[in-house]
C-alpha cells in the first residue's frame, strides 16, 4: 500500500494508505558472427481485466500481435554508375563534404562547453609517428591518418541507388504515411497494445507475443514506452493523451514508497515498469509498479527517470503545451531525479557511477562503472531539464548546477569516451604508472588490453565512443543507444557526429548485415561470455543483448541521421 508526496496530480483520486519515504568488456576475439539470432523482446501479453476473477493479473488479449511495423518509402533510382558519377561530382563541388570540427556562439554558451572549439580529443602536440617495439599483429596497425575531423559523406553500401534521391524519397515517404497499408496496420497493431487505466489509456505492453510465457512483458515498461510515445507525437493526427496520461501516472508511481527488503529506495527514483490489476476488496484498478524489486537481478533503473524527463520536453515542444512542465508536482518529479544525479559524493569524474543490469541492458553484460548509455542519457536530460526547469525557489541553484555539470561532463565523454584511428596509436603507446596531474595515460590502461578485433574494426577514418572508461579499464565494444544517443543530444560534436556514421557505413556488415542492427558489438563468447554473463542463456552470442538486433531501437539511426546532417 503506498502513498503520494507532494501535491496531488491532476485527476488523480486513488489514495495511497502506505506513508511516504524519507529522504534517504572487453570484446570478442572473433570479428566474423556466425548465423545471427535477433531477438526483439519476447514474451507474452495481455490487457488490464476488471474482473474479480482476474484480480490482480492481465487478461490475455483476444488478437493478440507482434510490436509495431515499419516501413521505409523508396523512389525510383539511377543506375550505379549514374550515381557514382552524381557523388564524385557532387564531392568536387564541395557539397557533400562535412565542415570542420566547429559550433556556433550561441551553442557553445548555451552549453558551456569551451572545448567544442578545440581540435578533436585524441591529437597529441608533439607526438611522434613509430611503431611499438614489440614485435607483435598490433605493432603493424598504420599511423599514417593526420586529422579524422574533415570527412565526406558515403553512401551506405546498400542505400547507394537512393542517395541522390533522398530528398524525393523523404517528401514522398510523408505524403503516403497516412495511406500507406504498412502503415495503416503498424497504427492497428499499436493501437491493440494500449493499456487503459480507469478509461484512459496510460502506456503501451513491452511486447505481444501469443507463442512466448507471459513473464514481465505484460508491463508498460518506461524506457520500451518511448518510441512508441514519440509516434504518436509525430503522427499526422497527433494522440497526445496517451503521453501526458503515462508522464502523470509514472509521476505519481514515483511518489509510492520503494522498498526492497529492508531496504528503502531515494525518492526520486521513477518505476522500470507498471501494470493494470484489479482490487478485489475495493471493487477497484489498481496500478501495480515495479521499483527493481521484482526484476532479474533486483537492480533499479538509472534511465528511466532520464527517458521520463526527455518524453516531458518532447510532448512540450510537439504539443507546445507547457501547463504541463509547469505544474509544480511535475517540477519537483524533475528535481527528485535530478537531485539522485547531481548529489555530492565520492566521484572524480563527472560521469554518472552505474551497476550492471540498471539500463536497457538490464542482465549482466560487464557494463558496470561508467556505461555510455547511461552518460549520453544522462547528458540528454540535462539539457532537457534546462529548458524545462522554473528558476524559482531553488530552480535557480539547480540549473547553475546542471549548466557546470554539463560542460564538465561534455569534456570528459568527447575527450576520454572517444576512439578513432589517432587515438587508438595514442592508447597503444602509452606509458604506465604516471603519477602527477600532466599524465597523459591518467587511468593507468594496459596497451596488452585492447582486444586484438579492434585494430581490424576501426577504419582509417570515423570512430565511435567506447562502452565504458574506468581506472584500467576500457571497454571498446559498440553500443547503438549510448552512439545514438550522443549524436541526438549533441553530446557528441558536428565532426564526431560525422565519424559515427562513417564507421556504420564501413562496418555496415558487421553492424547490419542481415539483421536490423546490433544494439552491440562484437559478442561475448566461449570463456568470455561465461566470465562477464555468468553464463546467462539468454545472452548467448548474437542474441538478446549479447550482440543482438532490436527494431524497437532501430529508430535510433534514422534519427541520429538526419541530426548529423544538420549538423
Amino acid at each position: 500500500m503506498h502513498e503520494s508526496l507532494g501535491e496531488p496530480l491532476p485527476d488523480e483520486t486513488e489514495p495511497n494508505p502506505a506513508a511516504p519515504p524519507k529522504s534517504s568488456t572487453a570484446g570478442a576475439d572473433q570479428k566474423s558472427p556466425p548465423e545471427p539470432v535477433p531477438v526483439a523482446g519476447v514474451g507474452g501479453e495481455g490487457v488490464p481485466s476488471a474482473s474479480p476473477e482476474n484480480a490482480g493479473s492481465l487478461a490475455p488479449l483476444p488478437d493478440p500481435a507482434p510490436a509495431v511495423a515499419t516501413s521505409a518509402a523508396t523512389a525510383a533510382s539511377p543506375g550505379p554508375r549514374d550515381t557514382e558519377a552524381a557523388l564524385k561530382s557532387r564531392t568536387e563541388s564541395g557539397e557533400i563534404e562535412t565542415p570542420e570540427q566547429n559550433r556556433d556562439s550561441s551553442d557553445s554558451a548555451k552549453d558551456g562547453d569551451a572545448e567544442a572549439m578545440e581540435k578533436p580529443s585524441g591529437v597529441v602536440e608533439g607526438e611522434e609517428e613509430g611503431s611499438p617495439e614489440k614485435p607483435s599483429r598490433k605493432a603493424s596497425f598504420g599511423h599514417d591518418i593526420s586529422d579524422n575531423v574533415k570527412a565526406t559523406i558515403r553512401p551506405c553500401p546498400s542505400l547507394s541507388a537512393n542517395l541522390n534521391n533522398y530528398d524525393s524519397v523523404v517528401e514522398d515517404a510523408s505524403q503516403r504515411a497516412g495511406g500507406s497499408p504498412v502503415m495503416e496496420e503498424a497504427w492497428e497493431r499499436l493501437n491493440k497494445s494500449y493499456i487503459f487505466y480507469k478509461g484512459k489509456p496510460v502506456g503501451t505492453l513491452a511486447a505481444m507475443d501469443p507463442n512466448a510465457d507471459m513473464l514481465n512483458y505484460n508491463q508498460v515498461f518506461v524506457r520500451d514506452f518511448v518510441p512508441s510515445g514519440l509516434a504518436c507525437l509525430m503522427k499526422k493526427e497527433m494522440e497526445p493523451e496517451i503521453v501526458k496520461n503515462f508522464l502523470l501516472k509514472t509521476l505519481h508511481l514515483q511518489g509510492w514508497e520503494k522498498r526492497i527488503d529492508n531496504f528503502t529506495l531515494g525518492e526520486g527514483v521513477m518505476p522500470a515498469s507498471f501494470k493494470v490489476g484489479f482490487d478485489l476488496q475495493d471493487k477497484k484498478e489498481r496500478l501495480v509498479a515495479d521499483f527493481g524489486g521484482s526484476a532479474i537481478g533486483r537492480v533499479a533503473p538509472v534511465d528511466s527517470g532520464f527517458w521520463w524527463i526527455i518524453l516531458l520536453r518532447s510532448y512540450t515542444k510537439c504539443t507546445h503545451d507547457y501547463s504541463l512542465a509547469d505544474l509544480p508536482v511535475v517540477q519537483k518529479g524533475m528535481k527528485l531525479i535530478l537531485n539522485l544525479c547531481l548529489s555530492d559524493g565520492f566521484d572524480t569524474f563527472p560521469t554518472l557511477l552505474c551497476a550492471d543490469g540498471c539500463s536497457m541492458i538490464d542482465r549482466r553484460m560487464g557494463v558496470y562503472g561508467y556505461p555510455i548509455e547511461i552518460q549520453a542519457l544522462f547528458y540528454f536530460a540535462l539539457r532537457c531539464a534546462q529548458q524545462l526547469l522554473k528558476p524559482e525557489r531553488d530552480g535557480k541553484e539547480l540549473i547553475e548546477r546542471i549548466d557546470k555539470r554539463i560542460m564538465a561532463l561534455s569534456f570528459h565523454f568527447r575527450k576520454y569516451y572517444w576512439m578513432d584511428h589517432t587515438q587508438l596509436n595514442i592508447i597503444y603507446r602509452y606509458k604506465t604508472e604516471e603519477y602527477s596531474d600532466t599524465a597523459v595515460n591518467k587511468f593507468n590502461v594496459i596497451p596488452e588490453s585492447i582486444p586484438d578485433w579492434v585494430f581490424d574494426f576501426m577504419p582509417l577514418r570515423g570512430g565511435y565512443f567506447i562502452g565504458n572508461v574506468s581506472p584500467a579499464r576500457m571497454d571498446f565494444r559498440w553500443f547503438l543507444v549510448g552512439n545514438c544517443i550522443a549524436i541526438l543530444s549533441s553530446l557528441a560534436t558536428p565532426a564526431q557526429a560525422t565519424a559515427i556514421m562513417e564507421l556504420i557505413e564501413d562496418r555496415w556488415e558487421d553492424l547490419i548485415g542481415e539483421m536490423p542492427l546490433k544494439i552491440t558489438y562484437p559478442a561475448l563468447e566461449g570463456h568470455e561470455w561465461k566470465i562477464v554473463t555468468g553464463c546467462d542463456p539468454k545472452n548467448t552470442r548474437w542474441s538478446y543483448h549479447n550482440g543482438g538486433s532490436w527494431p524497437g531501437k532501430l529508430q535510433l539511426l534514422p534519427l541520429s541521421s538526419s541530426s548529423d546532417k544538420e549538423h
